[in-house]
């Protein structure tokens, strides 16, 4: 394994983008240090060795606590060194202090991808430049390792969605029901069969003519939403919760979720309506 080319150097302009973000796709360590610190000085080497035995599996990120104040202050960084691993946008783990080399490398044996996460990341890669049988190989050779590992099933599951093998996807996605990811992906592949379904009917001409009608005014928005036109489908699924809340068993206020689930929490549309069903219902 090669040794990675260099320790980036990170501040406060750059931490979110250098380590939460690179931290989604592989592991970030941030040593906090400050040139006066003498311990610094005793970890540094340390640290840097133990990053290059592990070369691109993961990354060290080191921090002048003195030049980068504001991050410093976010994390609380009292004493130095100062060690916090990132790992899928979130803190992992961290230490204080300077920690012999056996302590450190448990440290980072603890952060470091297992075989089927670093499986599941060269899959991806594959599957970004368009290799999508190599990205299934690696895919399954990930899940042979770990078979509930979610990055390999979610990238999965897109792979044998695209090609039409809907009953796998189904029953991979089914492993990992409290990821976001695989909630998204149900959801998409239930809007596409309703669609499928409903190609022949003409489901915008029975929302007009019955806009009381709180069914017609649901299946129109699921069109919509199968049609990638989230806002539309969005105003009308509301509608047909404030004309019926309990229709179909909540069938809109949960289809409205789902698209919240497939847009993300963060995304304006998700935010926007959420206000409004809150509204709607109470």
């Amino acid at each position: 394994m090669s040794a990675p080319a260099t320790v980036i150097d990170v501040t406060d302009a750059s931490f979110q983008q250098e380590v939460i973000e690179r931290s989604k796709t592989v592991p970030v360590v941030v040593d906090f240090w400050a040139p006066w610190c003498g311990p610094c000085r005793v970890l540094g080497p340390i640290i840097e060795r133990v990053a290059a035995s592990y070369g691109d599996d993961v990354v060290l990120a080191k921090l002048n606590t003195d030049e980068n104040p504001r991050t410093s202050m976010q994390f609380r960084i009292q004493g130095i060194p100062a060690v916090k691993a990132f790992k899928g946008g979130k803190m992992a783990s961290e230490f204080t202090g300077a920690l012999p080399e056996p302590q450190v490398k448990a440290f980072f044996q603890r952060i470091a991808p297992s075989p089927a996460e670093k499986a599941a990341r060269e899959a991806a890669e594959l599957a970004a430049t368009g290799d999508s049988t190599g990205a299934e190989a690696r895919f399954r050779q990930a899940l042979a390792t770990n078979s509930a590992n979610p990055d390999a099933i979610v990238g999965l599951a897109e792979i044998l969605m695209g090609r039409g093998a809907t009953e796998e996807a189904t029953t991979l996605l089914d492993r990992v029901p409290a990821d976001r990811r695989a909630k998204a992906l149900k959801h998409s592949l239930f809007l596409r069969q309703f669609a499928a379904e409903h190609a022949n009917d003409n489901l915008e001409t029975e929302a007009a003519n019955s806009p009381r009608d709180p069914r017609a005014r649901y299946r129109w928005g699921l069109m919509l939403a199968s049609r990638g036109k989230y806002e539309d489908a969005l105003d009308e699924l509301l509608d047909s919760v404030r004309i019926d809340k309990k229709f179909a068993d909540d069938a809109a206020r949960k289809a409205i979720l789902a698209i919240f689930d497939i847009l993300g929490p963060d995304h304006d549309l998700t935010r926007e309506y959420q206000r409004k069903l809150s509204m709607a219902l109470f």
